[in-house]
């Protein structure tokens, strides 16, 4: 149930709400609060996996967000971060919170200020960094006025700030912080991030071409099922089980375990 139906941006009223709710599991009264924000955040992720395969199969993604709206609650698929958090992104807008797409440098393959990555900061008693499109990532939204490590639901994370923009990191077993990705906090636009996603999709060497791939959350985490080329890995109470995918059994494993069928 939504406390109020009439709030967002113009392009909300092309969104059947209530329909997206229902695709995630969500079924209580959104407030604009923490609380509710991190349910949407952990039920999308349970929901919508993290995957690839569009691109891997040559049909290709766009950073139009209602044709991802569409893509994740029409045809129960997932995508990478510009489908999936600019869906998200239409969803919590469509809802009353009021939200920034920031661009962001991906870091886990060393330093860059390349913007390759699309993330949100969601208003609510104060902003936070909200991410359905990061894979492995935070499950809970980070409090982007706080210092020191904050708990992400599946680990430590920690923000460090420098001139050149906010560093998202996560702590390793020892606590050490590693960098995940840099951000300013500066509104971006979709057809902002258009360029960036079609040298990623055109790119031969990069993994989005080469590699499927397919994760979510299960329950809301922070146990997870991920399925790679020739694996499936499942993480329960912090038991984790990989089991091998011949090539004949991918694409049944994709439908138990995701409920998704690549497209021909």
């Amino acid at each position: 149930m939504r406390d109020d139906p009439t709030t967002g941006p113009d392009l909300a009223p092309a969104i059947d709400l209530d329909r997206y709710l229902e695709w995630i599991g969500f079924g209580g009264t959104v407030r604009h609060d923490l609380a509710t924000l991190a349910e949407l955040q952990q039920l999308h992720m349970t929901a919508v996996p993290f995957e690839n395969l569009d691109i891997v199969d040559g049909h290709g993604v766009t950073v139009d967000a209602l044709a991802n709206v569409a893509k994740v609650v029409e045809q129960g698929r997932g995508g990478w971060c510009f489908e999936l958090n600019s869906a998200f992104a239409l969803l919590l807008e469509a809802l009353g919170f009021r939200v920034l797409r920031l661009g962001a440098a991906v870091l886990l393959d060393g330093p860059t200020r390349v913007i390759d990555h699309l993330a949100l900061e969601v208003q609510v008693d104060r902003p936070y960094l909200v991410d359905v499109g990061f894979g492995d990532s935070f499950t809970n939204p980070i409090d982007l006025n706080a210092a020191g490590p904050q708990d992400g639901g599946n680990g430590m994370y920690e923000l460090i700030g420098s001139p050149q923009g906010t560093t998202l990191t996560r702590h390793d077993a020892t606590g050490v912080p590693e960098a995940h990705y840099r951000f300013k906090r500066v509104a971006h636009t979709m057809e902002q991030f258009e360029h960036a996603s079609e040298l990623l999709q055109a790119d031969p060497d990069k993994h989005w071409r080469t590699k499927p791939f397919a994760t979510r959350l299960l329950d809301r985490g922070p146990d997870r099922v991920t399925l790679t080329g020739d694996r499936l890995k499942v993480v329960r109470d912090g038991v984790t089980t990989e089991t091998p995918i011949a090539s004949n059994e991918w694409d049944t494993t994709l439908d138990a375990w995701f409920g998704m069928r690549r497209r021909a």
